[in-house]
């Protein structure tokens, strides 16, 4: 069979697997099994386990159990809704400051759990109600806590990136301090739209308001006292802390990022038992389920999808792939826009984790050997894959957001993700005309190793 018949096979295959309904675990590793007993030696079967260990048996993917149980630690409590409280006390004053307060508490509590369901989670069924409470339209709470609980793969510490870095051999450390201005830059670009659309929407209200005499709840203004703002710290300034602390260990040198991962968990175990209480059998049983199920999925699906990486290779699919995108002699910007535009399109249907393992081998050496800087290109994809946490058909966000909120129709969140979309697309490209933007803080840091 020529290779071009085989990597055909394989792609279809592949196909069939997954729009049959399995899961990705079992699809994935159900193709790699079918192809090693056909097109493999025999005894390639009786090795499917050792292969399996022996390519997860990498001290970085150690780190990533730890890290979900630090983020269930502290989704688990009401550190979340706390860090919205308070977010929402110091900015009342500020015109959209509770959409903006929305946006920065996701990118903190992001930042501290690593996970994007429990930021939206966390957040959106505090901040949902809420915006809404105070006139804010159904769609746009909606979208800004869709949109903010993506920064949870982009903001360190990220499982996404932790995976990217196994997959690409780079540097966790420097791939984790190139997310830092990236995800700042998203901030940004969200907090601004958030105030502009509130002005929008508060416009709208008073024309409405000198018609009808119909006042909206978008028309009061709230205030706070200084003291209240104060009130607001204790419960939050100790997790704030946690995540300086924890960066401070990782890129000071101090431990490596598996130890920072088990120190991270053990201090968000103690704060949450110190503030909330929590450290009964009772109160910590939930936290550790969560943690085994989520650990659980998450690594059965790394190891079957490494296992099908190892069956491409090993038939030289991913490697003759990867000469014929080269031979293909596109210019380095038009290759990189079609790699892109590959996971928006996988993006519609698989989460980041499989398209990171499953596109690795493929598209990785032809941008390296296009001259791009993979630390660079590791934030842009992850930027792209957050994309498609708020895109329909998956869209896993929007049905984290639906859940919390199941009277907005699904409609409605998804006309109010669509803006921020844009946004990130946006943020693609300013990162590509300024790749400094992601390269600055890590060659800052650790040292230059070259530029895209």
């Amino acid at each position: 069979m020529s290779m071009l018949a085989l990597g055909s096979l394989f792609g279809i295959v592949t196909l069939l697997f997954m729009f049959s309904g399995a899961p990705i675990a079992f699809a994935l590793g159900s193709v790699a099994t079918l192809f090693m007993a056909f097109f493999m030696p025999a005894s390639a079967l009786d090795t499917v386990t050792q292969n399996v260990y022996e390519e997860m048996a990498s001290i970085t993917l150690l780190s990533i159990p730890l890290f979900i149980l630090k983020g269930a630690a502290i989704g688990k409590s009401r550190a979340g809704q706390d860090l919205y409280a308070a977010m929402h006390v110091w900015m009342g004053r500020i015109p959209g400051g509770l959409g903006i307060a929305n946006v920065f508490a996701c990118a903190l509590f992001a930042a501290m759990a690593g996970s994007s369901p429990a930021t939206c989670s966390a957040i959106g069924s505090a901040g949902i109600p809420e915006m809404r409470k105070r006139g804010y339209s159904p769609g746009f709470a909606a979208g800004i806590i869709a949109a903010g609980g993506t920064l949870g793969i982009l903001l360190p510490p990220s499982i996404t990136m932790i995976l990217y870095a196994v997959a690409a051999e780079q540097s966790l450390g420097r791939l984790f301090l190139a997310g830092i201005f990236p995800g700042v830059l998203l901030v940004v670009l969200f907090a601004v739209y958030a105030a502009l659309r509130y002005r929008k929407e508060h416009a709208l209200a008073e024309a409405e308001f000198k018609r009808s005499g119909a006042a909206s709840a978008l028309l009061e203004r709230e205030t706070f006292t200084t003291r209240q703002k104060f009130e607001m710290l204790p419960r939050v300034v100790p997790f704030v802390l946690l995540l300086i602390g924890v960066m401070v260990a990782l890129y000071g040198g101090f431990a490596t990022p598996s130890e920072t991962a088990g120190l991270g968990a053990l201090l968000a175990l103690l704060l949450i038992a110190t503030i909330y209480g929590v450290w009964r059998p009772r109160d910590v049983a939930p936290i550790l389920s969560a943690t085994l199920k989520e650990s659980t999925m998450l690594m059965f699906i790394i190891g079957m999808s490494l296992l099908f990486s190892y069956v491409m290779s090993y038939l030289h699919i991913s490697q003759a792939a990867a000469e014929w995108i080269v031979g293909m002699q596109l210019s380095k910007w038009v290759l990189l826009a079609a790699v892109l535009l590959m996971v928006i399109g996988l993006g519609f249907f698989l989460p980041p984790v499989s398209i990171i393992l499953m596109t690795a081998p493929i598209i990785l050496p032809p941008l390296k050997a296009a001259g791009f800087d993979l630390i660079w290109f590791g934030v842009l994809m992850t930027i792209v894959m957050e994309t498609g946490l708020i895109h329909p058909p998956v869209g896993l966000n929007i049905f984290v957001i639906k859940n919390i909120a199941p009277d907005i129709p699904l409609s409605d969140i998804i006309w109010g993700v669509l803006p921020f979309v844009v946004l990130m697309l946006l943020a693609v490209l300013l990162i590509c005309i300024f790749p400094g933007i992601a390269t600055g803080l890590p060659d800052a840091v650790m040292g230059a190793l070259g530029k895209p």
